[in-house]
């Protein structure tokens, strides 16, 4: 059972640590707001990374033989869903700022609702689970092996999620002020629409 979770935990960071355009996304959002709308956010994409790996553990074959067929749409889609995150989210950073309308403030629901959205239309998530479930069959032989598994992988993507959340609130610290707000607004929007256009042609 220790192979499994330790199995778990390296499944997770592996699919976590590297930063893409949602990893960029979190930092630049965790320093427009806080430290806990960060967090919430970070919590969506382990939520999607823990539907993935259940998913995976119990089947991962069919799911990979089903998404065959449709991957390239899936890759428009979700193309499509990041080049208008990064469009609003750039005219937000640039429209000025109205003292006497305050804009809606982002609530951690609303981070995290928007975070499971962007992992989910994601299909290279599914994919790499259902690879890595699919090489080590015999970690997960049992319910209560892949019970452990998903635990661990989730625990592993929770956990670096929230790093970088602190790594953006630190960065907003550095970054207050209307100039701070217009650049980290910004360069959230390059990432997401340069991980849209990479989605696009991969």
């Amino acid at each position: 059972m220790l192979e499994v979770a330790v199995s778990g935990l390296v499944t997770g960071f592996a699919i976590a640590v590297p930063i893409g355009a949602v990893g960029a996304f979190l930092v630049t959002l965790t320093a427009r707001t806080s430290w806990r709308v960060g967090t919430a956010a970070g919590l969506g994409i382990a939520s999607v990374d823990a539907v993935y790996a259940t998913l995976a553990v119990v089947a991962g074959a069919t799911l990979s033989a089903l998404l065959a067929p449709v991957a390239t749409p899936l890759r428009i889609v979700s193309a499509a869903a990041l080049l208008i995150i990064a469009v609003l989210t750039g005219l937000h950073a640039l429209r000025p700022i109205d003292p006497t309308r305050e804009a809606r403030p982002m609530s951690p629901r609303r981070a995290y609702l928007l975070f499971v959205a962007i992992t989910a239309v994601n299909p290279a998530t599914v994919v790499y689970f259902a690879a890595i479930v699919l090489g080590n069959r015999h970690l997960t032989s049992t319910p209560g092996e892949g019970v452990v598994f998903v635990t661990a992988a989730f625990v592993a993507s929770a956990s670096w999620q929230i790093t970088l959340a602190g790594g953006g609130a630190a960065l907003g610290r550095l970054t207050t002020g209307p100039r701070g707000r217009v650049v980290t607004g910004l360069v959230s929007a390059v990432v997401i629409a340069g991980l849209a256009v990479h989605t696009m042609l991969a």
